[in-house]
Formats: C-alpha cells, structure tokens, sequence
C-alpha cells in the first residue's frame, strides 16, 4: 500500500464515534458525538504497537451492553467521552510488532474510527486469504460464525433428523446456527421478536418452523406445537429457556 498525500505527513485526520455518556433505554444517535482529531503516524519506541486503517466496522448486540454502567458479561464496559470500540477489519499502516508488517490485513478488536493504535496487537489476527469479501471477517468468518459453530457443532452436537430450537433466531449467530441445522438435516424452528423476522426466518433463511415469542402466552406449548423435544440451542436467555 503506498502512502496517500495525507499520510506522507507526520500525521493524520482521525474521525472517531465517541460515547457521550452511559445509556439508559434504546441508543441514539445523539448518545454519540463525531469527533476529528490529529493523530501522529508514529508508535512508541520498544511497544509492540499496530496502527492500522479500519476499513470495516461491525455493530454488533453485545455493544449495547457496554454503553451502561454495569459490569459486562463479555468485554470491558465502554468509556463516556472515550471512543466505542468493537470488532473491525484494518489495514497495517505501522507496526512494531512481530508478527505484522505494513499492508498486512487484520481482523480484531478495533475503535469506531478510521485509524487506531492497536496497544501490543491485542486480540490481532492476520486475514490469510483475500478472495472473499474482507466483510465476511466480520460475520461468518468472525465471532458471529465462530459462536454459531462452537454451539451447534461443540455444544449440542445434534444428529441428522433431530429438531433444533434456535432463540434470538434472526440476529447474526442464530441466522448461520440455521443454517448450519439445515445443512445437518435437522428440523429447525426459531424465534424472534418481530411478524417481519418471522417472515425471513421461514421464507428467505430456510427454517422449517418459526414464531414470534411475543405474541405466544405459553412458550412451551409453542415448543410442543413446533415438534420440539429434544434438542434446545440456546443464543440468549428467554423465560422458556
């Protein structure tokens, strides 16, 4: 990658999502500020440090989490008046560390902004093969598609003809858990919170089976009605779980 006329100065426009504050009920767009900044295109001498250029960004169920004032079930909580950090795909533009050099593709922990300085390449993983969408890093290829392969595959490990019950059935993991039971043979019924979830969970993902756990007054009976048994996967925690 040859440096842009921006970066062939000593340093760069750097436009970051900042947390105004902890939130409380649905976010918003202006529980959030856009922020520019300049930021040196140097590292501290003797880290293992990677500045890299995001390219892609992934919003992802768990963040909401992070935006409150309360201890997180899966990463730290997020900063007010710090930058949101999630998961992203980057571009190596400076590194001291080992095992990453400049142009190297990269997967990881990330800030929502265009450049971030990586502290030791924490959580870095290099991306090896490019003949796919880089996107993919961030859904099938990335933590959603590798919780939905431990889970089916490691955790429940069903057999072919089997029914599989999938909760939160149209987010990001339950979608590809789907799709891994279709592919198994199994019989799959999921649920979601909305008609229109419904609708794409039987008539554009392939479920066999689905309902809108809102509008059902005993969830049981509705496992029963849907031919499931045996087998319970869950991805969230619901009362019928």
């Amino acid at each position: 990658m040859g440096f842009s006329t921006e970066m062939a100065s000593s340093e760069v426009n750097n436009k970051q999502v900042i947390l105004k504050d902890y939130i409380t009920g649905m976010p918003k767009a202006s529980h959030m500020s856009l922020k520019s900044t300049k930021l040196p295109l140097q590292l501290k001498d003797g880290s293992q440090d990677v500045l890299a250029k995001n390219l892609y960004l992934s919003c992802d169920p768990y963040m909401r989490g992070c935006m409150r004032n309360f201890p997180s079930y899966f990463t730290p909580i997020f900063t007010p008046g710090l930058v949101i950090n999630g998961y992203g795909v980057a571009k190596v533009v400076i590194s001291n560390h080992p095992d990453f050099k400049e142009d190297d593709l990269v997967m990881g922990i990330t800030g929502w902004e265009e450049y971030s300085i990586i502290p030791g390449g924490n959580q870095l993983q290099k991306i090896k093969y490019t003949d796919m969408p880089l996107s993919y890093y961030l859904g099938i290829l990335g933590m959603p598609g590798l919780t939905a392969y431990v889970g089916f595959y490691d955790l429940t490990s069903p057999k072919a003809g089997e029914k599989v019950f999938i909760s939160a059935a149209s987010g990001a993991v339950g979608q590809i858990v789907g799709q891994f039971a279709k592919m198994h043979g199994c019989y799959v019924v999921g649920s979601a919170g909305s008609k229109d979830k419904v609708e794409v969970l039987k008539n554009r993902l392939g479920f066999d089976d689905a309902f809108n756990y809102k509008e059902e007054s005993d969830l049981h009976a509705t496992l029963k009605r849907s031919y499931i048994l045996k087998v319970i996967l869950p991805i969230v925690e619901f009362p019928y779980l």
